[in-house]
């Protein structure tokens, strides 16, 4: 056995040898976003697999499905309501709403000893509003620093935070925390320039990395003929307006139809994917869209399925060779399973993580988005595939030793 193994597993007994950790995990999990709930998971096989003597709780959105799919019990982030009239009342005034929830919190972090908000974008107010998980965030870990519980952001996103309240709030959240790691270097940057102090903050990979892929995924192989996954997102515009954003979104399909119909006319295959519950309509509107513009377009080479978690997702992708896609863990899964991808994203993330991987060259905003270079950039990513999915392959391999040193640490000093 060598020093740093000895090293290694004299660290695993010490930490079991302390008193079982009671451990809270934070998000936005059981929403129907499975990146959400894949981040989530991989902080859950961690703990079990560290520390099997844990206690362990979500505080999410939907604690009845959470409880249901990861056998862990739950608590909804979200006020307590007596089921009367009053109750339903006081609960539609937003300040009043607020208390209940705040006192929710103190209720159900007594006895924790420390809480953990496991990756997700939860320092950016996408689709959100400041009295939405802004002000949720904020109020459960000041709820969490007057229990004494220690706080640990583990490999956040961040940014943008457009509206000035949700950045107050996001920022004194961020601050109570004892530990915080970011999931890319363009969140800690972020996070600096709002005037918060980054100084002592790591930067690890997104944890859905840690996930297990699919026991039936093969490496990468280019072919004449392709499967080529296509990401749809149910995308109006930063706020999620779907009236104000109508025409982004119809805008984003047609192009989006147009592509796929190029890819249909090269003699390749096309598995539609998503990765929120909210795409369904998406892909319904895509294929709408095939049919309209091309009423006897070839349906039998296009699947579309919908998914329940980045397991899904990621058994869907194996039976690709390239993806192209919006949502930020469709490029994860894909890149994860060494497919050299293009990224059409809303945000920086998506750029950042596609240039570690060496794809950088790959990426397209969806509000500007160019058909006839995405094409060009579908023709370029197949002519150096080989090239592309071993440099993908080795940045997986660092992915993981990165992630195992956070572990270690968070194993030494948080948990």
């Amino acid at each position: 056995m060598s020093v740093q193994a000895l090293h290694a597993g004299r660290a695993l007994d010490a930490s079991r040898a302390r008193a079982a950790p009671r451990i809270g995990l934070f998000g936005l999990f059981g929403s129907g976003n499975v990146g959400n709930d894949g981040s989530m998971e991989a902080m859950l096989n961690f703990v079990r697999a560290a520390r099997p003597d844990a206690h362990v709780m979500c505080i999410c959105a939907d604690p009845d499905y959470v409880a249901k799919a990861f056998g862990v019990p739950a608590v909804e982030i979200g006020p307590a309501v007596d089921d009367t009239p009053l109750g339903r009342l006081l609960a539609k005034a937003m300040p009043t709403r607020k208390l209940l929830q705040w006192l929710r919190a103190l209720k159900n972090l007594r006895g924790l000893d420390v809480l953990i908000v496991p990756g997700t974008g939860i320092l950016d107010d996408f689709s959100e509003r400041f009295w939405g998980s802004p002000a949720s965030l904020f109020g459960w870990c000041l709820a969490a620093r007057l229990r004494g519980v220690r706080i640990a952001f583990v490999s956040v996103g961040a940014g943008p935070i457009t509206h000035s309240l949700s950045r107050a709030l996001m920022k004194g959240a961020a601050r109570m925390a004892q530990y915080r790691s970011y999931r890319d270097t363009v969140s800690k940057e972020f996070m600096a320039s709002i005037g918060f102090d980054t100084a002592r903050d790591p930067v690890y990979p997104d944890i859905a990395f840690a996930l297990p892929a699919p026991a039936t995924c093969k490496p990468p192989a280019a072919s004449e003929t392709l499967t080529v996954g296509v990401g749809v997102m149910a995308y109006f515009g930063w706020r999620g307006d779907a009236e104000r954003g109508a025409e982004i979104y119809a805008t984003y399909l047609g192009k989006l139809a147009r592509f796929t119909l190029w890819l249909l006319d090269q003699g390749h295959r096309v598995r539609i994917l998503m990765g929120e519950t909210t795409d369904l309509r998406a892909i319904d509107d895509l294929l709408a869209r095939l049919a309209a513009e091309r009423p006897h377009f070839p349906r039998e080479r296009v699947t579309a399925e919908p998914v329940c978690s980045l397991h899904d997702l990621m058994a869907q992708i194996a039976e690709t060779q390239v993806v192209v896609a919006t949502r930020f863990h469709n490029i994860v899964c894909a890149l994860k399973l060494g497919r050299p991808s293009i990224s059409i994203g809303y945000a920086r993330k998506n750029d950042v993580l596609m240039a570690e991987m060496g794809v950088g060259g790959f990426c397209q905003h969806i509000e500007r988005l160019d058909v006839d270079l995405l094409m060009r950039q579908f023709t370029t990513l197949m002519a150096g595939y080989t090239r592309y999915a071993h440099g993908i392959a080795e940045m997986n391999r660092i992915y993981a030793r990165r992630l195992a040193a956070q572990e270690q640490h968070l194993l030494d000093s948080v948990l």
